[in-house]
């Protein structure tokens, strides 16, 4: 029990505190396609030149210090939950993610935080 417990904690230490969330958005129009197996979803950095249809986006929010493998592992996730063959990265940038206020009521400052976003388009090819 306390090899496991040692185990956990040393697991913690090296992944730190390193999150990615992920939020996907189906296209209304697009047809359903059942479960893919996440290993086989590829990550692109440039559409295929092969004929595919847009399934949706899926955007992820690195907290932390996550590795690529890690951020790379949610996209596949969740490409393989739209029935997508592959995501195509289409941004990565920082974004002004929220604001806080500072100082008394009459000499208030607004401070913003942001965030990395990573955005993808989950795409399936067609036969």
């Amino acid at each position: 029990m306390k090899h496991i417990l040692q185990s956990c904690v040393l697991v913690a230490l090296i992944t730190g505190c390193s999150t990615v969330s992920v939020s996907t958005r189906q296209d209304i129009a697009s047809a359903s396609y059942p479960a893919t197996v996440a290993s086989t979803v590829q990550i692109l950095q440039t559409p295929p030149n092969v004929a595919h249809v847009r399934l949706g986006e899926i955007t992820a929010e690195p907290a932390g210090n996550p590795t690529k493998e890690m951020i790379q592992a949610k996209f596949q996730q969740a490409a393989a939950a739209m029935g997508a063959n592959a995501v195509v990265i289409v941004a990565d940038q920082t974004r002004v993610m929220g604001a806080y206020v500072t100082g008394p009521w009459w000499g208030r400052q607004v401070q913003t935080t942001t965030g990395r976003v990573i955005i993808g388009v989950a795409i399936r090819y067609l036969p």
